[in-house]
């Protein structure tokens, strides 16, 4: 008698399944809220191989954040940065109030492993990438300005659902946000045409 075939083991499949869960967990309820052991039952497989393949809660936090900023930063060209943030942030699929992706990141930030995580994903890869854009002295300083805008955004709009940014039609938005960052990242050392 033989039994059921043994399922053949996919590493890679399952450390995308553990993110993938992980990463719908920690938007609903925040990393103090998240357990590994949803996070694996929600995967579909053994808590073991959640500390198998990232050793801790903060370190599956990590990689989901790298994970998901890497999605973003490597998908288009940096100049399209910007407006694919925007568009995340005004996605009428996007979650509400506590239920929020920003939400999430500000219950997660009393963790210090975590909050630690955020400024190094959220804050220097994206700024850095945005920085990119504008070649103005202080580059760093630009890319910070619309960083923090568009969390901002995200949080009055979604977060907090204050009108009239909650009701403004996503495109009315974008134009005009899209119309500052210009400003704010422009190119500043335009070769002299004589």
């Amino acid at each position: 008698m033989t039994g059921a075939p043994r399922r053949k083991r996919d590493s890679a499949a399952t450390k995308e399944a553990l993110l993938q869960a992980a990463s719908e967990l920690f938007a609903e309820r925040g990393f103090n809220a998240t357990t590994v052991r949803d996070v694996a039952a929600r995967a579909g497989v053994n808590q073991a191989l959640l500390f198998r393949y990232f050793g801790s809660k903060q370190e599956l936090f990590a990689a989901v954040l790298s994970h998901n900023s890497a999605r973003v930063l490597d998908a288009q060209p940096p100049e399209e940065l910007p407006w694919r943030m925007l568009c995340n942030l005004l996605s009428a699929e996007q979650r509400s109030g506590d239920e929020h992706p920003i939400a999430a990141m500000l219950r997660s930030y009393s963790d210090e492993r975590a909050a630690q995580v955020l400024r190094e994903e959220l804050g220097a890869r994206y700024a850095a990438r945005l920085a990119e854009l504008t070649d103005a002295a202080d580059a760093e300083l630009r890319a910070d300005l619309v960083l923090a805008w568009l969390f901002g955004i995200g949080m009055v709009r979604s977060v907090l659902g204050k009108a009239p940014l909650r009701d403004a039609d996503p495109d009315v938005v974008a134009r005009y946000v899209t119309r500052a960052i210009s400003v704010l990242l422009e190119r500043v050392d335009v070769p002299d045409e004589r």
